[in-house]
């Protein structure tokens, strides 16, 4: 993943495997725009070709993480097309280029996240409403600053939730609570998010990106980058499936490719109680089942 000379909405830091990608129009509460939503997609699409890379932090600069889409902007502030009548026919082909502006942009953000080779932590460092708590739902976990909050509050302006988050919210809170969110639209603070497991864990503003941090090498340093990859993708994937025996099939697949790959390493460093060095790259080693597994092939 070369780094875009042109990112306008984002900030990247990567230090020691953990890429750092920071919402950054402070002076909008890094309120969403179309460009930001392209330059997240981007993010989390070419971040798989970086093996330097092991972890993806998500926080914003100043003192919101993100306000919501920019009702700002000129013309539909979504992005669509409102010249267009598309049907659930039209949709069938995601691909198709005359669909780009009637996709929801959210949903191409957090559809790149939930494909994502690594582990993404939302450090949600201030108010995170509409886009901003939604694109936060396909990460896998989320931290907040205590003075955070977040709002579903897409009934006050009379839309529908998005970015995927009718698909993912009931899997966090529930389907009850996830109903409550959004038919009230109410704004949580971060303890009432903590309390109804929305959020992971609540911390001072000084120490949320530390924390998030710890996360993130608690669950990737010293692990092989294709079975974290394969793990995370099983994990979602599986869940949604109706028998056991459907997740047994392609675990079965996932528990051979690495036990010949980076499991050999795996378990001779566990017979000669020393380190692991696992070689195996999740830019170029996922097992040959995986990309047709991953497009429902």
């Amino acid at each position: 993943m070369e780094a875009r000379v042109d990112l306008t909405t984002l900030q990247h830091d990567v230090d020691d495997g953990v890429l750092v990608v920071t919402l950054n129009r402070p002076d909008q509460l890094n309120a969403f725009t179309v460009t930001m939503a392209e330059e997240l997609e981007w993010t989390f699409q070419h971040v798989n070709d970086r093996d330097d890379i092991r972890a993806v932090i998500v926080t914003g600069a100043g003192r919101a993480f993100c306000a919501g889409m920019d009702l700002a902007e000129s013309g539909n502030p979504f992005g669509l097309d409102e010249t267009q009548r598309p049907t659930l026919a039209d949709m069938d082909d995601l691909s198709d280029p005359t669909l780009s502006r009637v996709r929801d942009t959210g949903g191409r953000v957090t559809l790149a996240i939930h494909a994502c080779r690594k582990p993404v932590i939302a450090a949600i460092n201030g108010a995170a409403v509409g886009i901003g708590a939604t694109m936060t739902l396909a990460m896998d976990a989320r931290l907040i600053a205590d003075r955070g909050r977040i709002g579903f509050v897409f009934g006050k302006l009379g839309i529908t939730p998005e970015a995927a988050s009718t698909w993912f919210l009931p899997r966090i809170v529930g389907m009850d609570v996830a109903l409550d969110l959004v038919f009230s639209a109410d704004i949580l603070d971060a303890e009432t998010a903590h309390r109804m497991g929305l959020v992971r864990s609540v911390h001072g503003g000084d120490e949320l990106l530390a924390a998030a941090r710890a996360l993130a090498d608690r669950w990737t340093k010293g692990r092989s980058p294709v079975a974290v990859a394969l793990a995370r993708q099983l994990m979602y994937r599986n869940a949604t499936l109706d028998h056991p025996v459907d997740a047994h099939r392609v675990d079965s697949l996932a528990m051979f490719y690495t036990s010949i790959g980076d499991g050999a390493e795996g378990v001779a460093a566990f017979r000669e109680k020393r380190d692991a060095d696992f070689t195996a790259r999740a830019s170029t080693d996922m097992p040959p089942f995986y990309d047709d597994w991953l497009n429902g092939a």
